[in-house]
């Protein structure tokens, strides 16, 4: 799973998923994308259950980007806990997703086998997602 290797605080406030991404909206690696169309905290297994979709189905051909990171503490109490006595421990990790955002970046495939790998990885993740293409994209090149 993907985590941290270090951070300055071990618990932290939810916070509001508010308004749409404003930074990684547009395709910066790949010729192939999957953008979120909704706000979401994805966690740290969500997307390597997505990352191993998209490799098994490319059988390592291409190249893959993910394009974001689970950096917010997401903290629990155990069960049959009483309210109270303080925050609970860490769980688990998870990245704050907001629409717009560009999820994972594909180069080096065809544009059929591009959309089934993001096909299969969507439904690993909690959000609507669309794929999307390269402006200059041609097929063939």
């Amino acid at each position: 799973m993907m985590q941290p290797r270090r951070y300055k605080w071990r618990k932290q406030q939810r916070g509001r998923m508010r308004g749409i991404s404003t930074r990684g909206h547009t395709l910066a690696f790949g010729s192939f994308g999957l953008k979120a169309l909704g706000h979401a905290w994805i966690s740290d297994r969500q997307i390597e259950a997505a990352r191993v979709a998209i490799s098994r189905f490319l059988r390592r051909e291409g190249k893959l980007w993910i394009r974001i990171f689970p950096d917010k503490p997401i903290t629990k109490k155990p069960l049959e806990v009483r309210m109270g006595k303080g925050k609970g421990d860490l769980d688990h990790w998870a990245a704050v997703v907001k629409p717009g955002r560009i999820l994972f970046e594909i180069d080096g495939v065809t544009m059929a086998e591009a959309q089934e790998a993001f096909r299969l990885a969507a439904h690993k993740l909690p959000i609507p997602t669309k794929f999307v293409v390269r402006p200059d994209y041609e097929e063939g090149k």
